[in-house]
């Protein structure tokens, strides 16, 4: 069938026709393997004849794909054969094949999972080889070869090398075991739990593809809000089923452990981590895991924050409820992921400053094989904040990035957000700590020690809709997301623009625009949501659509006037030494900066300083002025992404087209509900007339508090 496929594809090129009559659903993801032009296939072609590799499995997986890659793009199919017959050769394998070795290559310094692909010479014979010291960087280096064929790179002499900066990347899956995904907005959940481990859905091999195609090496299958159940022997099956699948992927599986466990399941009556029966259950657990999963990758654990268990709890600190765990861990190679997402109910002070203030104390006290997962800002996922004053400020403790995939707060799954911009921002942030030049990225790509862990998570935006994400576009936020786990310092353009070629075509006029939209956002959900540094403005609960005026919530940090603090007199939540003095957990040259409400950038200013209204911006509009500015700048830049999808309608296959244009509808609806709102909130707040040329919202402010969302999706169940 894929054959036929091809055939078809190449038909059309052939007679001048576009292939975009075929229908796509964004299955494939950039793994398209679309065919290439003419003029590409005859350059491929005599490239290609045939490949040479192992039996063990994931070099087959390696063959697998390169020849569905081939067969897809050039339309015939690459024959293996045990040794170099004639030009043209692909070989495969690791330092040690026996064709590969007298080549002497520089593999030393690549580690166990980076790879060369390198135009060499073998027996006479010109050939391409794709080498590795371990399997998995051969797989790796074939995925690098095709991306070079969809974007239409020349094949001849070749001479790359690449290696991932992190050891562990991984996504985090908040997936219930009831397949209801919190925080999730493409259908169920993947994981049929029902049917594991008997049937072993094809899809999963397409996640497993998908994934090793941008370097993603683990999973984290289960809600960080974890249920103990999925620890039960009958469960552990089922994710024996799945770390099958994905095995021959380098992809290892992560559970999450809810810390409690040892009393729902063990029939104990505490969980004290330095209750000597504790240890011992969760040492006995661990080894039946491992037991049952040789390459268990370990665990990840959210404890006390949002009600979760903990090992405060029993008056003890996160340093020995981790150390516990990882104990037990330890002898299988196991890791801890422990998350530093922590603020209580209880602690009146600034939410920003309560993660610094709980683990800053705690750092060199974690076990070697303890990770922990700080978010990029200090509040929640939010669409703009500054990055974690965690990062930089402990030296001695491993730190992995923990980045949102999924949309909570960018508008679902049916907004257009291209977070590339986001991350790359926060990556490219200087600590200055220990001096100045040592950014985000750079944290997290030195280990603590030499062969410490390092890492990256991100919460998935993955599930059971056709399309994977939920929308065509928020592919592009997995796809960058493996991207920046194996190169922090990479730049969100360049992704953007190979994302855009591998799902969409190679043709600039499509291209451009595509990265065009792409690149400008993320700023314009900034703009129409939360403006100038605002933040958690967001509807109660689901936070689907503005809510600034919410006030009547129990705890005072999930209320949005916590944040804003506006009045009649000004707005913002003062965070200098005046005030929470949240600034002072940064290096002082980050606080003179963030501090100083002459230095801010406006684009944080709201998040530091409380100020008047008629504070001056850069633009030398004042804040009120600027803030509406901001509203329809946000709208209109929506508005002109219509235009330019309207535009690529000849170019785009057309369910896929509709599908966008269909969002960017929403999309546009919805921006207009979170400008009008959010100025007629403020408006009755500040007494402040609109400027000049900017319209009233539509209605007043008791019609849009009157809006009721209660079946959101991605609430809890």
């Amino acid at each position: 069938m894929r054959q036929i496929f091809a055939l078809v594809a190449l038909l059309f090129v052939a007679l001048g026709m576009t292939p975009h009559a075929r229908a796509e659903t964004g299955y494939d993801l950039w793994l398209r393997y679309q065919p290439v032009e003419p003029v590409w296939k005859a350059r491929y072609a005599a490239q290609m004849t045939h490949f040479t590799v192992s039996n063990r499995p994931t070099l087959l997986a390696a063959a697998d794909e390169l020849s569905r890659g081939v067969e897809g793009m050039l339309g015939y199919e690459l024959v293996r054969r045990e040794t170099v017959m004639g030009d043209g050769a692909i070989v495969l394998g690791t330092g040690a094949s026996p064709l590969i070795a007298p080549l002497n290559l520089p593999l030393a310094g690549l580690g166990p999972e980076g790879y060369l692909i390198r135009s060499a010479t073998i027996a006479g014979k010109r050939v391409t080889v794709i080498a590795a010291n371990q399997d998995v960087g051969v797989l790796y280096g074939v995925f690098r070869f095709l991306k070079l064929m969809q974007t239409r790179q020349p094949l001849d002499n070749l001479d790359i090398t690449d290696a991932p900066k992190l050891k562990i990347r991984v996504l985090n899956h908040w997936d219930n075991l009831n397949r209801h995904v919190e925080r999730g907005y493409a259908g169920q959940s993947i994981w049929d739990w029902q049917k594991l481990p008997r049937y072993k859905d094809p899809r999963y091999t397409d996640y497993a593809r998908a994934n090793a195609s941008i370097g993603i090496n683990g999973t984290v299958l289960t809600n960080v809000n974890a249920n103990a159940d999925v620890l039960r022997p009958e469960w552990l099956e089922k994710v024996k089923a799945l770390a099958e699948v994905f095995r021959p992927y380098g992809i290892k599986v992560y559970l999450t452990a809810r810390f409690s466990a040892p009393i729902e399941l063990g029939g104990l009556k505490t969980a004290d981590p330095l209750d000597p029966q504790v240890a011992a259950w969760w040492k006995a657990k661990a080894d039946e895991i491992y037991r049952t999963i040789p390459d268990f990758g370990g665990f990840l654990v959210k404890a006390n924050s949002e009600g979760q268990p903990g090992p405060s709890d029993y008056k003890r600190t996160h340093a020995e409820g981790a150390n516990m765990l990882a104990d037990a861990l330890a002898p299988h190679g196991g890791v801890v992921i422990w998350r530093a997402f922590v603020y209580a109910a209880e602690n009146p002070d600034d939410r920003h400053k309560q993660a610094f203030t709980e683990f800053e104390p705690l750092d060199g006290k974690f076990r070697d094989n303890v990770l922990l997962q700080v978010k990029n800002g200090a509040i929640d996922f939010q669409p703009r904040e500054p990055f974690h004053p965690l990062f930089g400020a402990m030296p001695r403790t491993p730190l992995m990035m923990e980045f949102q995939i999924t949309k909570e707060y960018l508008g679902f799954a049916t907004h257009l957000a291209y977070l590339g911009t986001m991350w790359e921002e926060v990556l490219q942030s200087d600590t200055f700590r220990p001096a100045k030049g040592r950014t985000v990225a750079k944290v997290l790509e030195q280990p603590v020690d030499a062969g410490a862990a390092t890492g990256m998570a991100g919460v998935a935006n993955i599930g059971s809709d056709i399309n994977w994400s939920g929308s065509q576009f928020d592919q592009a936020n997995w796809y960058a997301f493996g991207r920046f786990a194996w190169n922090p310092e990479a730049r969100a353009e360049p992704i953007a623009r190979e994302w855009a070629q591998m799902t969409w075509g190679n043709d600039p006029a499509l291209v451009d625009p595509i990265v065009s939209m792409m690149m400008g956002s993320r700023e314009a959900v900034v703009d129409y949501m939360t403006p100038l540094g605002l933040t958690h403005v967001m509807a109660t609960g689901h936070h689907y659509g503005p809510g600034p005026w919410v006030s009547d919530l129990a705890r005072p940090d999930w209320n949005p006037v916590y944040y804003h603090k506006a009045d009649a007199h000004g707005i913002g939540f003062d965070r200098t030494a005046s005030g929470s003095n949240a600034v002072a957990q940064y290096a002082p040259q980050v606080a003179a900066v963030f501090g100083n409400v002459k230095r801010v950038p406006d684009e944080l200013l709201l998040w530091f300083h409380h100020v008047p209204w008629e504070h001056r911006t850069r633009s030398g509009r004042s804040v009120w002025d600027e803030m509406v500015y901001r509203y329809d700048r946000g709208v209109g830049t929506v508005a002109v992404m219509q235009t330019q999808w309207d535009a690529l309608r000849d170019k785009v296959d057309q369910r896929r087209w509709e599908e966008v244009r269909d969002y960017l509808a929403i999309q546009r609806d919805e921006a207009q509900w979170w400008r009008d709102a959010s100025i007629a909130y403020f408006q009755s707040v500040s007494k402040r007339p609109l400027p000049a040329s900017h319209a009233a919202p539509a209605h007043d402010l008791e019609w849009y508090k009157a809006i009721k969302t209660p079946y959101a999706p991605g609430q809890g169940q």
